[in-house]
């Protein structure tokens, strides 16, 4: 199929050619016939779900340079991947340029992802910034340096994707990450807020896009060990064992364990929110609502639980002002 101008809508997955088997590469000569099936259904499911989240919201048009961002960890190395998949088999027309920021970390091992992107091919670009350096030392010890580094790294990736000439700046958060980052910020910053799935970039030029935000991180994990990625640990991050994150990380995991399904819920959420039901006044006018004789828009609905498990919406007549 050719290339069609603003075909964003179509990397939905039902315009892709029919998705071979996974190659018989070294990573995968050991594995069962019923291995090998569940690593084609999850690469299947990687590349619809990125593919699905592409097209939900127009992350990728005809004739975009995207510039992936790779840290060498699961998840950018699973974006990069799937993506590279996706430009080859998606009818759309779309280049690839693979971004690392070297943070002057001590140990980093700066051969793996220069060798690793001249192995498949993919053009690169190494960006050299001491942050590490800048955090030890404006960071007090024993403090979170999450926040500083991530700005520090978002400041040397908006330059580099202007001189590159991107104009997409692709990240690896999943929707594991989104999550984490809604309780993170409801719990500490009184927040509802999460990671949008696009957005404009800090500095307003540039728009950024975060491809994996259907995708589990069980999976990812999963896809790179199948792929045997040379993941390259943050040992800055990983530093950190009490960080916040962690815990509400493993908050998830138990809710998914105990109660599977639940974080699918939470993530619909996302997608499925009613202002007139929150209690934000800059996004619905409360102070000017009024009675008019007519059912509200969406109502006063209550979710009833009944005892076997099932859910029944009903409708509630509400009367205001008795």
């Amino acid at each position: 199929m050719a290339p069609v101008p603003g075909a964003c809508a179509l990397f939905h997955f039902g315009c892709f050619r029919p998705l071979p088997l996974p190659m018989i590469e070294p990573a995968m000569e050991a594995l069962s016939r019923k291995q090998l099936y569940e690593a084609n259904k999850l690469t299947k499911r990687l590349r619809r779900l990125t593919g699905q989240a592409i097209q939900d919201y127009a992350m990728i048009e005809n004739g975009d340079r995207v510039m992936v961002c790779l840290s060498g960890g699961k998840d950018s190395y699973g974006l990069l991947d799937i993506l590279l998949y996706l430009r080859d088999h998606a009818p759309v027309d779309f280049e690839i340029v693979a971004v690392n920021l070297d943070q002057k970390q001590p140990g980093f091992p700066v051969h793996v992802l220069p060798e690793y992107l001249s192995n498949i091919g993919v053009p690169f670009r190494i960006a050299e910034q001491d942050t590490y350096r800048v955090v030890k030392r404006v960071v007090p010890e024993g403090k979170t340096t999450c926040g500083l580094c991530s700005r520090l790294r978002r400041g040397v990736l908006y330059r580099v994707a202007a001189e590159l000439g991107a104009t997409r700046i692709a990240l690896g958060h999943h929707r594991d990450d989104i999550l984490e980052t809604l309780f993170l910020n409801l719990f500490h910053a009184s927040k509802i807020k999460a990671m949008a799935p696009k957005l404009v970039s800090d500095n307003g030029r540039h728009i950024v896009i975060r491809p994996l935000a259907y995708c589990r991180e069980a999976d990812l994990a999963a896809y790179a060990e199948l792929r045997r990625f040379p993941i390259i640990p943050c040992n800055l991050c990983g530093s950190q064992p009490n960080l916040q994150r962690q815990v509400v990380k493993e908050m998830l995991r138990g809710w998914d364990r105990k109660y599977p399904g639940r974080l699918d819920n939470l993530f619909r959420s996302l997608q499925n929110v009613v202002p007139s039901h929150l209690a934000d006044r800059r996004l619905f006018d409360f102070a000017g609502l009024k009675a008019g004789g007519a059912p509200f828009p969406g109502g006063d609905v209550a979710f009833d639980q009944d005892e076997d498990g099932t859910a029944e919406a009903a409708r509630i007549t509400v009367l205001r002002g008795v």
